[in-house]
């Protein structure tokens, strides 16, 4: 039996601000951090298989198919859950890779949302973010759904309701490694958790902080850059690990009158933020 193909977003993700407060004995480093989705992002299509096989038909360069996150997820899915069905994946990735925007973890997070409900599952939203979490600490809140202040590794959220806005997101066109990058964190550059509100300091762009955002200048002199650019018109931020840069703008007349500037030099887009995940419904 041939079954069509559904399609889902995965939308790209904002780190608003992001402290590093401690780290765990097993290495991984604890988080103080605001997720905010934008609408930008990848587009997975999906069709269920009656044979089982779990197939990524569009490969990314560099990536082989097996280490794909969305088959990862799809097969995570299928072991838990014992199901027999399996899946035809078809992806189209917009967000870069190494650039801080989680197109990967949405990935995962829109292909478990969706092969929950395709497969008939009916696994609820709490199940899919602990499994999620065993493919990567961003997974999580883009199955949660909501704009959150995450802590932990990422994975303990807390849903924030954030004002309008608009954003200009630039890619400096390098690739930054997360793991080299917290690799190099120096520990006495934590901080102190819950020193300042979180709410107060997300009232004036000023006041944010991105604390990867120092080791990441350093070794990619082209996000440094891109940052000396963007403070000409207001205080722009890191998000993530790297590498992409991004500001805050009330409407998009102002994201996209600066872009139009720096678009001659470099690459990027403006996009919205949203107040939901687009697919928050389907993960019930």
């Amino acid at each position: 039996m041939r079954h069509p193909f559904h399609t889902y977003p995965a939308p790209a993700k904002l780190n608003l601000l992001l402290h590093v407060v401690g780290k765990r004995p097993d290495g991984y480093h604890l988080l103080e951090t605001v997720f905010r989705f934008i609408d930008f992002g990848d587009t997975l299509r999906l069709a269920v298989r009656d044979d089982g096989a779990i197939e990524l038909l569009t490969p990314t360069d560099g990536v082989p198919p097996e280490q794909d996150l969305t088959v990862r997820a799809a097969r995570l899915l299928q072991l838990e859950s014992g199901c027999r069905l399996g899946a035809s994946i078809e992806l189209e990735k917009r967000t870069p890779m190494g650039g801080g925007l989680g197109g990967g973890s949405s990935d995962a997070a829109t292909a478990l949302i969706a092969l929950n409900r395709l497969w008939g599952l009916g696994w609820p939203r709490e199940r899919l973010q602990a499994l999620g979490l065993r493919l990567g600490a961003d997974v999580p809140v883009f199955i949660f759904g909501r704009n959150a202040l995450a802590t932990g590794v990422g994975e303990v959220l807390e849903p924030l309701s954030l004002k309008p806005a608009w954003y200009l997101v630039i890619h400096p066109q390098v690739h930054v490694p997360t793991a080299e990058i917290f690799r190099n964190f120096s520990q006495s550059m934590l901080t102190e958790v819950g020193r300042l509100g979180i709410m107060r300091i997300l009232e004036t762009t000023q006041q944010r902080r991105n604390d990867l955002q120092n080791v990441v200048e350093k070794r990619f002199p082209a996000v440094n850059e891109v940052l000396s650019e963007l403070r000409k018109y207001g205080s722009p931020l890191m998000t993530g690990s790297g590498a992409c840069v991004f500001m805050e703008f009330e409407s998009k007349d102002e994201a996209d009158k600066v872009y139009r500037v720096l678009s001659k030099k470099y690459q990027g887009f403006v996009a919205e933020g949203l107040n939901v995940h687009p697919l928050f419904d389907s993960a019930e």
